[in-house]
């Protein structure tokens, strides 16, 4: 079988696999579920706090998952759309707690070093950034995620958390700045 025939046979698979959910076919939603759970689970993990709190959203995520199947409009990936509503599913865990989402700080550029790559994250390995990342508080973690995981832009995610452009950008700064100095530390100590 040629690479664009296995590439075939996962489309057809994949739709068959939705239309039976949208048909409301249980065995569809078990395997449909099992073939996606450990990947929306990773993505979890960014979001959350620990493994409980991943698993919540998880499941939330695949009840929004199965109940808004027939918007899924077939443009871009599936896996995609997936995530982007396991990305919401976090968001709503977190706005409904909204005192977690006060910035310690406004913004303020004569304090806060802003850098647009993310480059200090690609040396480690993603367990260990997710563990580091899950130490952050709610608000640093979650627009630490959205905007060097999910591309956001700081309006885009002051919309999305309903705080201010500058409270964005303060909460990113610092949980750089924390991730950076854990990094080091945990550097250190490797060496010695």
């Amino acid at each position: 079988m040629s690479i664009s025939e296995i590439n075939q046979h996962l489309a057809d698979s994949q739709q068959s696999l939705i239309k039976g959910c949208l048909a409301g076919d249980r065995t569809s939603h078990a395997k449909l579920y099992n073939s996606y759970c450990r990947k929306m689970m990773g993505v979890c993990m960014w979001y959350a706090k620990n493994r409980e709190e991943a698993e919540e959203i998880l499941q939330d995520g695949f009840m929004r998952v199965f109940k808004y199947m027939s918007t899924f409009t077939g443009e871009g990936s599936f896996e995609g759309w997936m995530r982007k509503i396991m990305v919401s599913a976090a968001l709503t865990k977190y706005r409904n707690k909204s005192a977690q989402l006060r910035p310690v700080l406004e913004f303020n550029s004569e304090f806060h070093d802003i850098y647009e790559e993310p480059s200090f994250i690609t040396h480690y390995d993603e367990r260990e950034l997710v563990k580091l990342i899950q130490t952050l508080s709610p608000a640093y973690r979650l627009v630490f995620n959205l905007y060097v995981f999910e591309g956001m832009k700081h309006r885009e995610i002051a919309e999305s958390l309903n705080i201010s452009e500058s409270t964005s950008k303060s909460n990113l700064a610092d949980a750089r700045k924390i991730l950076q100095t854990a990094l080091t530390v945990k550097k250190k100590t490797a060496i010695l």
